[in-house]
């Protein structure tokens, strides 16, 4: 090993928490086999993070769930991003707040406990995590068994290490833009999240008063939410039509099974399916949607393709900015 890799940040994961996984922009051109995406859920706070410390936006990191005590002891000195959710992070015992990067020295212990704002924290490292990609993405998809540090699909258990692909930094500081996004991942008290539609599919087999209580009343996120998909709870919506043939399901599909509550798929969605849709959620308000804890009440917006796109781009820019 050389003395620049003896150099590289390294953590030992003394405990693995609630759900840690190594994620990146996700395993894209794939499905036709099959494969589901994967990826970041928030794939915009990974972004952010990655941008902190000079990496290309979707280098692998760390997506972290729920805290859960999640403990990471630094074996080898050196610099990390924190972005998303506040899960009570400390560092020896301080507070560690999201939005910043921050040097580790070994020894240190890094903690992540349990959902302050948000629901996913992304811990990005100099040049990515070192993990080799299987399919053309380091992504980890437990149900698929692919990726991960072991490119077996397996989170992170006590015992791994995690180790940085580099050590040259860029070091940058939050723009308004992405402080914006940290403040959004908690809605004002009261407020429903609003989630930006692009309406489609099976849209006009839906009543008029189904559509009308789709678009102009509030859902709630209920507790059977995972990266597959997230289920809504609220008003019956209901469909006149004939049984459908599966098709393709895309990021951000709003299914609506026979109980009338819709279900959100997101990163770790099945590649097909046969429940009606209302359209689909933008790749924004995926990641919104990601970081609610359940409880959250949301709002369905539709919104133009057009829009969807500029907004998306919007995004996109600003890493180049």
């Amino acid at each position: 090993m050389s003395a620049d890799n003896d150099k590289r940040v390294r953590l030992d994961v003394e405990r693995s928490g609630a759900l840690a996984l190594v994620q990146d922009a996700g395993r894209l051109g794939v499905r036709h086999l099959g494969v589901t995406q994967g990826g970041a859920a928030d794939w915009v706070s990974l972004g952010w993070a990655n941008w902190l410390l000079g990496n290309a936006p979707d280098a692998p990191g760390l997506e972290i769930t729920m805290g859960g005590g999640l403990t990471l002891k630094v074996g080898q000195a050196g610099t990390l991003a924190l972005c998303g959710a506040d899960l009570a992070a400390t560092l020896d015992g301080e507070a560690l707040l999201p939005g910043q990067a921050f040097a580790v020295t070994a020894g240190q212990v890094l903690k992540f406990e349990r959902p302050v704002a948000g629901l996913r924290a992304y811990l990005a490292f100099p040049g990515g995590l070192d993990v080799a990609p299987v399919l053309g993405s380091a992504a980890c998809t437990v149900r698929d068994g692919l990726g991960g540090l072991d490119g077996e699909g397996h989170a992170l258990a006590s015992g791994d290490v995690l180790t940085a692909a580099g050590n040259e930094l860029s070091l940058r500081e939050l723009p308004a833009s992405a402080q914006a996004w940290q403040q959004s991942l908690t809605p004002e008290e009261g407020e429903a999240l609003e989630l930006a539609l692009v309406v489609g599919a099976q849209i006009a087999e839906f009543s008029g008063d189904s559509l009308f209580r789709a678009f102009n009343r509030d859902w709630a996120v209920d507790g059977r939410a995972d990266r597959m998909g997230v289920r809504l709870t609220g008003p019956r919506l209901e469909r006149d039509g004939a049984g459908m043939v599966s098709e393709g399901i895309p990021l951000g599909a709003v299914q609506v099974p026979a109980d009338g509550q819709p279900i959100i798929l997101l990163n770790d969605r099945q590649t097909i399916g046969g429940y009606p849709r209302l359209g689909a959620l933008t790749p924004l308000a995926c990641a919104q949607l990601a970081q609610c804890v359940p409880g959250t009440r949301v709002r369905l917006a539709a919104v133009t393709p057009g829009q969807a796109r500029q907004d998306h781009l919007a995004a996109l820019a600003a890493w180049q900015a």
